[in-house]
């Protein structure tokens, strides 16, 4: 008997109208979106997506680190499950879009799985991890990291956030949010897992494209530098007698922006957080407190540079001292060919337009390669701009790209494709 058309039946008005209600929880003056993992806001958002579950008959559960899951029984439901999400955090000031879409675009699937009467061989689940974007708790992926296996539970659940609460008493406070979700084990076995998102780059816009192909993620290497001085008097301390902690770090920076400058603008180098102690205007500085993000899609060259990272700051931090630590560290990877072509070969028998690309962003997608098969797929947004309340995708470009979703999940679901 052919499989009914689930693709045909994903409805763009729905999907768009279930983005703005989700963007409704943590949502800003100017349009933006803030909702930081396990706070206030994101469980608001998780109440949401449990009840859109709920009316789908999909079972909810978490595990031990907090993510989400909504699964759809299958006609084998021993089966390892098909596996499609992302996560619901955001950037500080952030976006509608980014990783909303790819937990939204999973229940939009499971929704036309149901109105087409459709029953997958083997199960289906929308996964919403936990704590992606950093913004709270670092580093991020943290959900995804301990699914995967990647990082002791143990050690994960020990991170503060700036006001000093753990990783473990925010879950803590979300398990008593939600008393009645069932707790699973972490990494359970995975057939498959799909990653929709946001291109976060123009490349798909400037090639009129509505869904790209994702072949594989650039590595990163994230670093928290801490300059130590000493703190002194601004009207009476000898600029000669100084230890001025904010100067070495503006030295230090300088000096990291010289040797990591690349001609061809492939290598990524970036300060993204900076904070002064005691940050007094008559004060010298005693301390600065700086990250470093640093990428580039061959491994090679990214070890090289990350590696000079810290000879770099010590040469350039007197009168201060600097100490650096590496907080996570991600190679470049290639998703497996089988899984991309399986996404292709999607888009092609629908007739969405489509084109091959490498991330230069991290997502959950690189934790679970390390799992199960994975592979990844973008839709276009706005000038690239994401991490900003500027951030924008069309109504058309999310449906389609949940179409291909659809499509893709489908024929591995119905082993129509081997991962």
């Amino acid at each position: 008997m052919p499989r009914p058309d689930i693709a045909g039946h994903v409805d763009e008005a729905r999907l768009w109208a279930a983005h703005m209600g989700l963007a409704r929880h943590g949502a800003l003056a100017g349009g933006g979106v803030r909702r930081l993992a396990l706070s206030v806001e994101e469980m608001a958002a998780r109440r949401e997506l449990i009840e859109a579950a709920g009316a789908l008959d999909l079972a909810v559960s978490t595990d031990p680190i907090g993510n989400l899951f909504f699964r759809m029984a299958g006609a084998r439901d021993d089966l390892p499950p098909v596996m499609t999400g992302s996560h619901i955090d955001t950037q500080p000031v952030g976006g509608k879009f980014d990783g909303a879409f790819g937990v939204l675009a999973g229940l939009e699937v499971a929704r036309a799985m149901r109105e087409a009467g459709y029953v997958p061989p083997r199960p289906f689940i929308v996964a919403a991890w936990m704590n992606e974007e950093a913004s709270r708790f670092a580093p991020g992926m943290m959900g995804s990291e301990a699914f995967a296996g990647m990082k002791p539970l143990e050690t994960i659940l020990a991170v503060t956030d700036d006001d000093g609460v753990t990783v473990r008493d925010a879950l803590a406070d979300m398990a008593a949010a939600f008393p009645d979700i069932a707790q699973g084990p972490l990494g359970f076995p995975v057939h498959a897992f799909i990653e929709a998102h946001i291109e976060q780059g123009p490349l798909l816009e400037q090639a009129q494209k509505p869904v790209g192909i994702v072949t594989g993620i650039q590595g990163s290497r994230r670093f928290r530098l801490t300059v130590r001085g000493e703190e002194a008097h601004a009207g009476t301390e000898p600029l000669s007698r100084r230890k001025d902690a904010l100067l070495a770090a503006l030295d230090i920076i300088a000096a990291l922006r010289a040797k990591f400058h690349d001609p061809d603008d492939v290598v990524k180098f970036t300060v993204g957080r900076f904070d002064v102690s005691p940050n007094a205007p008559s004060v010298v500085a005693g301390q600065v407190y700086f990250s470093v993000d640093l990428r580039h899609p061959d491994w090679a060259v990214l070890k090289r540079l990350g590696d000079a990272l810290g000879v770099i700051a010590r040469e350039n931090a007197a009168p201060c001292t600097v100490e650096v630590q590496e907080i996570a560290t991600s190679p470049s990877l290639d998703f497996p060919e089988t899984m991309v072509s399986v996404l292709e070969d999607s888009a092609a028998a629908l007739g969405i337009g489509h084109m091959r690309l490498f991330s230069a962003a991290g997502h959950d997608a690189r934790q679970l390669h390390y799992h199960c098969p994975a592979a990844m797929l973008f839709v276009p947004c706005a000038g690239g701009i994401s991490h900003n309340e500027n951030e924008s995708a069309t109504a058309s470009d999310l449906a389609q790209g949940t179409r291909v979703l659809a499509e893709a999940v489908a024929r591995l679901c119905g082993n129509e494709a081997m991962p």
